[in-house]
């Protein structure tokens, strides 16, 4: 059976974060009210790098801007953003170690607390099929500006998978998980080979204490 190569996204196969470079771009294009808007993105931003992230207050937040408009113009935005900020930071170090994994056989995973009209495109530009990421609510074929399910966060993530894994019949023997974030510590916990990639200061203390490999996808 085929190895089990998860990845986080943002900050670890991203130089950034797409979901909070997403509230920056909205600001920028003056589609949101600028002064307002960029301030709660980086509070909520600054609970994240913490820790403390509410990640349904998060979610209503981030997602309002969908249930306003149409899929079609949502796109527009999203394609706009790929090129613009997506593309410049997309690591090619990171790009390397998924097509060595790819090239062992193994299945790739990203596993995101970003929402899935952020990442969608971006795990399809990486060539990566499957997706895991806090999901969108729609209604008749619109956004409500909701989500639903447990979010892919924290001890969400593992709850996501494990219900993943159910679906497939894959396993976490000998699987692998890279991040940069101690808000991944109960996915790192759970799988064979965890990997530290450019870690915050928690998980790097983290990894340094239980001897898992450190490594740097930045130039």
């Amino acid at each position: 059976m085929a190895r089990l190569a998860l990845f986080d996204l943002d900050n670890t196969l991203l130089a950034g974060d797409s979901d909070h470079s997403w509230g920056e771009w909205l600001c920028q294009r003056g589609l949101v009210d600028a002064g307002e808007y960029q301030a709660r993105n980086d509070a909520f931003y600054a609970d994240y790098q913490a820790g403390t992230l509410d990640v349904f207050a998060y979610q209503a937040f981030t997602q309002a801007i969908l249930g306003r408009n149409s899929l079609e113009q949502l796109a527009t935005w999203h394609r706009q953003f790929m090129e613009e900020v997506i593309e410049p930071i997309i690591l090619p170090r990171g790009e390397a170690l998924l097509a060595e994994h790819r090239a062992a056989g193994d299945r790739l995973v990203i596993i995101t607390a970003t929402n899935r009209f952020v990442t969608g495109p971006i795990a399809e530009r990486l060539g990566v099929e499957t997706l895991i990421a806090t999901e969108c609510e729609m209604r008749d074929g619109l956004y409500t500006g909701r989500t639903f399910d447990v979010p892919c966060f924290q001890g969400g993530k593992v709850t996501r998978l494990q219900r993943w894994l159910q679906e497939t019949g894959m396993g976490l023997e000998d699987s692998y998980f890279y991040s940069d974030s101690r808000n991944d510590l109960p996915l790192l916990e759970v799988v064979a080979h965890p990997v530290a990639v450019d870690p915050d200061e928690v998980l790097r203390a983290t990894a340094q204490a239980r001897g898992w490999p450190v490594l740097s996808l930045r130039d």
